[in-house]
């Protein structure tokens, strides 16, 4: 897993995760401060996966939606190796079909 790699998570997630109040968070996103995104008018704030998650007991549904975020990312990133990947064997295969000698067509009987 790369070091750049992270999780997405709703403003309700991150105040519970960083034990900050929801205004402070909008307060840090109108000024940049956190690296965010909205979608569909929700923001999401961006946890790098090098940082260590550390949960107070009872904080179990946070730890598995990074666990479910990260295993998106991983998701997403496979698709694109394999779709990358198809498109490699497309064109090997049509390279080697254009390499081949050109079929014969059937031997014509010899008459004597």
């Amino acid at each position: 897993m790369n070091a750049t790699e992270g999780v997405w998570l709703s403003i309700n997630d991150y105040s519970r995760y960083k034990n900050v109040s929801i205004s402070t968070i909008r307060r840090h996103i109108k000024t940049n401060i956190l690296k965010h995104k909205e979608e569909n008018g929700k923001y999401f704030i961006y946890v790098p996966s090098t940082e260590k998650v550390k949960l107070r007991e009872g904080e179990e549904v946070l730890r598995v939606k990074l666990e479910v975020e990260l295993l998106r990312t991983q998701i997403r990133q496979l698709r694109e190796e394999n779709n990358e990947l198809k498109m490699l064997i497309e064109i090997y295969e049509k390279q080697s079909i254009k390499n081949q000698p050109a079929e014969l067509p059937p031997e014509l009987p010899i008459i004597l």
